[in-house]
C-alpha cells in the first residue's frame, strides 16, 4: 500500500501537472487502503480475504468551471492523462458561482498532535481465526442460539492524502480492528437472528470476543416468541445502538448543501427550541483513537471541537466551501472528500451528552411502551420531518422489559420526536455517532 509521503508526492504532482495544463487552481486526493479479514460458522473456516485499493482524484478550475476525475493509475504518465483530461473537460462545463478550494487562512497549519487513529498492529490470519472462533463459539454458548450465521474478525489500514494549490499538503494513516458475531435462536417459525460488532482504532480497544458473541446470542434469544401490541401513542425507548440514527437524521437536515437546496425540515427553526433546553450535542474531531478523529476536513479546514445543539438549540450549519459561499457563511471544518467528486459533508464524533437517569429509572413510570432494539425501512423525509420505520424490541409494561415485539410501525414527526427527547445515563463511545438510551414519549405506534 502506498506510503503517506508517496500519496503527498502524487498529489503534488498531479496538482502541479493541472496548473502546467492551464488550471487556475487544483487540489488532488489520494486514498489507499489495505484490509484482512477472516470468518467462521459454526466452528469452521468459511473465508480468508485480503484487499487493498488505491485510488487518486483531481479536481481542476479553469474560471468558475470545475471537473473532478479519479484513477487508479498511479504511473507518471497514468496521471498525465489524468490531468490533461481534468482540464480539458473544466473548459467545457458550467459555470459555478459557488466552487473553489478553501482560502489560505481557513487552512489547517502547524503542528498535528498524533490523534492515536493506528496502534500499528498487523494480526494475521490465525490470529483473526482466533478471534472470530472466540466470539462465534461465545454467542452460539448462549443457552438458545440454534444456529449461527458466522463471526468474523478483521484489521484494517488507510491512507489519505491532500494537496491543494493554495497551499495545504497533508496525510494521514488511520487503522481499525473488528469483531462480529450473528446467531440465530428459535426454531421453525419462531427463528430469530441478531448480531454484535465493534471496531475500535487500536486492538487493545476492543471488548473480549466472548463479550461481543454473548451480547449477539443474548439479542437472538430475547427475540424468540415475539409477538404485536394494540396501536396507539406511547412512549417509546430507543437503544442506542438504534437511535443514533435519530440524530443521524438531524445531521442530515444541519448539512449546509441540504439548507442551500431548501431540502431540510430545519430551514426556519435556527430560533426554535428544537430540543428540552438541558440537550448538548457535541461534536469533538480531536477526541483520542476516536473513530471519526481528524485535524482537517476534505478540504483541508481546520477541524475544531463544538457544540451542534446547545440548550436545545441548533448553533448553526455545517458548511463545505461551495454551500457555505452559497448561504454566504463561514467555513466549519465539515467537508468530506473521497479520491472523485466534488466534496460532501460529514461530521466527526458527534454524541449527545448523557442525561441523569438510568435506564431502569427512565421506563419507571411507563405503564405499556416499546423498548426499540431494530429499525427496518427507509421512511424518513428531512424535507419535511415526517419519521416512519418498521422496528421491533422489546414491551415495556408497568415499568418493566416485557416480552419481545416485532412487526410494529412507529411514527412521529422529527420536531416532535426532539422536544421530547429525554436521554439516560449510559452513554458509551462506540460508533462515531454516539447517543445514549432516550425515551420519546407520544410516538404513534401501529400493531395489532
Amino acid at each position: 500500500m502506498i506510503t503517506p509521503d508517496a500519496a503527498l508526492a502524487r498529489c503534488h504532482d498531479l496538482v502541479d501537472l493541472a496548473r502546467s495544463m492551464g488550471a487556475d487552481a487544483a487540489d488532488a486526493a489520494a486514498r489507499a487502503s489495505a484490509s484482512e479479514s477472516v470468518s467462521v460458522r459454526l466452528g469452521k473456516l468459511e473465508e480468508v480475504e485480503r484487499s487493498e485499493s488505491e485510488e487518486i482524484g483531481l479536481r481542476v478550475f479553469v474560471g468558475r468551471r470545475s471537473a473532478s476525475i479519479s484513477t487508479s493509475d498511479f504511473a507518471p504518465e497514468g496521471l498525465r492523462a489524468l490531468a490533461e483530461r481534468a482540464v480539458e473537460m473544466a473548459r467545457l462545463a458550467p459555470e459555478d458561482p459557488y466552487g473553489g478550494l478553501a482560502p489560505a487562512d481557513a487552512l489547517f497549519s502547524g503542528d498535528a498532535p498524533d490523534l492515536q487513529l493506528n496502534d500499528g498492529a498487523e494480526p494475521g490470519p490465525t490470529d483473526l481465526r482466533a478471534a472470530a472462533l472466540a466470539t462465534e463459539d461465545a454467542a452460539r454458548a448462549v443457552a438458545g442460539v440454534t444456529n449461527s450465521n458466522g463471526g468474523g474478525a478483521a484489521a484494517a489500514r488507510s491512507v489519505f492524502g491532500l494537496v491543494t494549490s493554495s497551499g495545504f499538503a497533508r496525510a494521514h494513516v488511520g487503522g481499525s480492528h473488528t469483531l462480529s458475531a450473528s446467531v440465530v435462536a428459535g426454531e421453525g417459525s419462531e427463528k430469530q437472528t441478531d448480531y454484535a460488532y465493534r471496531t475500535q482504532r487500536h486492538l487493545a480497544d476492543l471488548p473480549a470476543p466472548e463479550g461481543i458473541g454473548r451480547e449477539a446470542g443474548e439479542r437472538a434469544v430475547r427475540k424468540v416468541g415475539s409477538g404485536s401490541l394494540p396501536s396507539g401513542k406511547m412512549p417509546v425507548v430507543f437503544d442506542p445502538r438504534v437511535g443514533g440514527g435519530i440524530l443521524g437524521h438531524l445531521l442530515g437536515a444541519m448539512s449546509a448543501p441540504a439548507i442551500a437546496r431548501k431540502a431540510s425540515f430545519l430551514i426556519g427553526r435556527e430560533d426554535e427550541q428544537l430540543f428540552d433546553t438541558g440537550i448538548t450535542i457535541a461534536e469533538d474531531p480531536h477526541r483520542l483513537r476516536g473513530l471519526r478523529s481528524r485535524h482537517y476536513d476534505g478540504e483541508g479546514v481546520l477541524s475544531c471541537p463544538r457544540a451542534l445543539v446547545e440548550q436545545g438549540k441548533v448553533t448553526g450549519w455545517m458548511t463545505n466551501v461551495a454551500s457555505a459561499a452559497q448561504l454566504d457563511l463561514g467555513l466549519t471544518g465539515h467537508a468530506s472528500r473521497g479520491a472523485g467528486g466534488s466534496p460532501g459533508i460529514a461530521p466527526a464524533n458527534v454524541f449527545m451528552h448523557a442525561g441523569a437517569l438510568s435506564v431502569a429509572e427512565l421506563i419507571a413510570d411507563i405503564e405499556d411502551g416499546v423498548f426499540v432494539t431494530d429499525l427496518f425501512g427507509q421512511g424518513v423525509n428531512l424535507v419535511t420531518g415526517d419519521y416512519s420505520r418498521g422496528a421491533s424490541g422489546l414491551r415495556i409494561r408497568n415499568g418493566e422489559l416485557a416480552g419481545p415485539v416485532a412487526e410494529i410501525t412507529i411514527a412521529g414527526t422529527l420536531p416532535e420526536m426532539f422536544r421530547a427527547l429525554v436521554p439516560a445515563d449510559d452513554l458509551a463511545f462506540e460508533r462515531g455517532i454516539d447517543v445514549p438510551t432516550f425515551r420519546i414519549d407520544g410516538m404513534s405506534v401501529a400493531g395489532e
